[in-house]
């Protein structure tokens, strides 16, 4: 029993859902989204909620049932509310610059690098060291944050580099805390 699956999904009011089915249309205020959910996965809308049902109970039934219903949960969430991530850099001369739709990292390289968001994804820069980086589609938003994080991830020994943004970083102890 897959306890994920079962629930129900609400469609809030502005948010259109249309099943053909296995292609599935989201189009809400923010936007629209389609994907195909070629899972085995039966889809039905009945007034304002969606429900997922799967075919067996067979284990690859069960694996997809969660993550078909989770795909379209967000979907309907994307276009309705929208996704965010933040970001922050830490770090003496850690900064970063709107470059157009993109950004241009400092983060002591010896170059500067430049990201471009995809499409459907914006980023956004609040003084020198905050990225917020919002879409309609999770995936999307959450490759993008992690690829800037990939630059430069947290040192483990003092912390600088570019972090979500309320990510705690444990500090391992140096050399000179091992010695006393």
């Amino acid at each position: 029993m897959s306890r994920i699956g079962n629930q129900p999904i609400q469609i809030p009011s502005g948010v259109e859902v249309e099943i053909e089915g296995s292609n599935v249309s989201v189009k809400g205020p923010k936007g629209d989204l389609t994907r195909v959910l070629d899972f085995g996965m039966e889809i039905k809308q009945v007034e304002d909620v969606v429900k997922v049902t799967r075919p067996s109970d067979e284990s690859r039934d069960k694996a997809f049932h969660g993550l078909t219903r989770s795909l379209l949960a967000n979907m309907i969430t994307g276009v309705s509310d929208g996704f965010r991530r933040e970001l922050e850099l830490v770090g003496v001369g850690y900064r970063v610059q709107q470059k157009g739709k993109g950004i241009t990292l400092s983060v002591m390289l010896s170059h500067t690098v430049d990201i471009d968001p995809p499409e459907g994804v914006e980023i956004t820069v609040e003084g020198n060291n905050q990225i917020t980086i919002t879409g309609i589609d999770k995936q999307a938003v959450g490759q993008l944050a992690a690829e800037i994080r990939r630059v430069r991830p947290p040192n483990v020994y003092t912390g600088k580099g570019i972090r979500y943004s309320g990510e705690e970083v444990r500090l391992k102890p140096g050399k000179s805390a091992r010695r006393a």
